[in-house]
């Protein structure tokens, strides 16, 4: 997968993934306006090219209180995000090429006040989105919102990653209609923060293609693990 071309689709207006990155800058804009005032975190999981952050801090009347930190594997979206934050001038974001399941890229960043896990629950499995969710309490600060992505194909996990976000002491604040085309939430923190395990990994990133051919291939072999 080439995830520098697959980007170019944010650059229709018309298409899917526009429409999605639209409904996330607005859940980060709501919860930069409800933020208390002060310093404000901001951490992204594989951030890609940054705009749905990037493009809301550009105009956002608390842009000079984030100190963000970006974290994405492939260079080439990461260079592009860069050349926007110079752009901008968002001198307090910081673009890390890296490996986003590692725990170690947010030290010093958590708990944050804002969480995006954008464009990741659909290219991991299962037990994978739980771990992600399960290491949100280090990541995230009491009152802090993660805001989060998944398609909502079958099987739709979206409920599955609501229930996991619950049981691990997040509140629902906003939940995309199953019929818009892609599933979207924003839990707030309602629990008190756990330190950040150092070298940890949360999760694997195996893509929507290849998985989605696994769970072809599950559904022909019942005794296949999935």
């Amino acid at each position: 997968m080439d995830w520098q071309v697959w980007q170019d689709a944010y650059d229709n207006p018309d298409s899917a993934l526009a429409r999605r990155l639209r409904a996330v800058q607005a859940r980060i804009r709501d919860a930069l306006d409800d933020a208390p005032p002060g310093p404000l975190r901001v951490v992204s999981l594989c951030a890609g090219q940054g705009r749905d952050l990037l493009e809301v801090l550009a105009e956002h009347p608390r842009r000079a209180d984030v100190r963000a930190r970006l974290v994405e594997l492939d260079e080439r979206n990461a260079d592009c995000a860069r050349e926007t934050i110079r752009a901008f001038g968002l001198h307090q974001v910081e673009m890390v090429t890296g490996d986003a399941s590692l725990t170690d890229h947010y030290q010093g960043m958590t708990p944050a006040d804002l969480v995006l896990v954008c464009g990741l629950f659909g290219n991991i499995t299962d037990p994978d989105i739980e771990r992600v969710i399960d290491t949100c309490p280090q990541l995230c600060a009491t009152g802090g919102i993660v805001v989060w992505t998944r398609h909502r194909k079958p099987p739709d996990r979206v409920p599955l990653i609501c229930d996991r976000f619950e049981r691990r002491g997040f509140e629902l604040q906003w939940l995309s209609d199953p019929d818009a085309g892609f599933g979207l939430g924003a839990h707030r923190f309602a629990g008190t923060p756990e330190p950040l395990v150092a070298g940890q990994h949360m999760f694997r990133f195996v893509g929507y293609d290849r998985l989605r051919v696994g769970e072809a291939q599950g559904a022909q072999r019942p005794d296949l693990e999935r």
